[in-house]
């Protein structure tokens, strides 16, 4: 079989691989399409995400669809579609009982964070154990069920909030999970959503998903006290000073993007004197299941989809998915 490897900084090669087979508890998966997220970015033009570096060839990827290859139990027969979960929680800790994902010691696929690295789903094949995989509708497209896993983060920043019916909402940054964003806000109710961007192009997209207020950065103005909820999506300090600017009184602003691993200059003054709520969102635990419910009742998010790519070209999908002028979820076909 073949699959993606970055070795490092701009290095990313389709290679062979032995065909991995399943253990016990395990399912061999025949990857069909993984989405390029923005830590696989951070992985192939930095060499690193964050504090994680690469220290051996990562195949990257935990946006994936696929259909079973081999589940030697049985259960699941040969093409049955499916997502798959990308992460392991960590052992039961105190007061984390709801929150699996916030525990210590797990791993995600096609992460650098551990070592050795926890390879991920840009492979023809791919073995995962058994309560990862999610069995899919089958009206749901493979391509729109690569948006499974983004959707789901998406899902989970909203859900944060609370309820959000009858109220307005802010989301900046309109890439990828931004527009995930805006579409989960109005699935859940928001009277009204704004996006910001610092082009034209993804405010478009944010419109075809539910936006009412499209801003531009540098040419419009976001008022301040505007907005019930702000979901800061890009992770550029500057907009969290915005942010904080444009949340009304005891408002909330929800942490999307991933800020520098660093000390950034912010203005948080306002802050309190508007009593405002700062929380971060970090990936999710379960709503991956409402992800795949939301994405087979509509075709809408398919808009989110704008390049899929064959793997052996890899370069081109790293390259397009970096321009947010020409592209918003780029896939890459295996």
């Amino acid at each position: 079989m073949k699959k993606l490897a970055i070795h490092g900084k701009q290095d990313i090669r389709w290679e062979d691989a032995d065909l991995p087979e399943p253990g016990p508890g395990e399912v061999r998966l025949r990857v069909r399409f993984m989405g390029i997220c923005g830590s696989d970015l951070h992985y192939y033009f930095h060499g690193a995400n964050g504090e994680y570096a690469i220290r051996e060839p990562l195949t990257p990827g935990h946006e994936l669809s696929a259909v079973v290859d081999l589940d030697p139990s049985g259960e699941l027969a040969p093409g049955t579609l499916v997502t798959v979960h990308p992460a392991r929680f960590g052992p039961d800790a105190p007061g984390l009982e709801a929150h699996p994902h916030l525990r210590a010691g797990g791993d995600y696929l096609g992460s650098a964070a551990t070592m050795p690295h926890r390879q991920g789903g840009a492979a023809e094949y791919l073995v995962v154990e058994r309560q990862m995989i999610r069995v899919l509708p089958e009206a749901l497209p493979l391509e729109r069920a690569a948006l499974a896993e983004p959707l789901a983060v998406a899902l989970h920043a909203v859900s944060l909030v609370g309820d959000l019916e009858g109220k307005r909402a802010l989301v900046i940054g309109a890439g990828p999970i931004g527009l995930l964003v805006v579409a989960a806000a109005h699935a859940a109710g928001a009277t009204a959503i704004g996006a910001s961007d610092v082009r034209d192009e993804p405010l478009t997209r944010a419109a075809a998903l539910g936006a009412t207020d499209l801003v531009l950065v540098g040419r419009d103005k976001i008022d301040d006290e505007s907005y019930d909820v702000v979901f800061e999506c890009s992770g550029v300090p500057v907009s969290l000073t915005q942010a904080v600017r444009a949340a009304k009184r005891a408002g909330t602003i929800v942490q999307v993007g991933m800020l520098p691993n660093a000390g950034i200059e912010v203005n948080l003054a306002p802050m309190l004197a508007k009593e405002l709520t700062l929380r971060g969102a970090f990936r999710f635990a379960s709503e991956i299941d409402d992800a795949i419910a939301l994405l087979a009742d509509s075709d809408a998010l398919d808009a989110v989809i704008t390049h899929v790519i064959p793997a052996g070209d890899a370069e081109t999908a790293f390259a397009t998915a970096r321009d947010s002028a020409t592209s918003a979820k780029v896939l890459i076909s295996l």
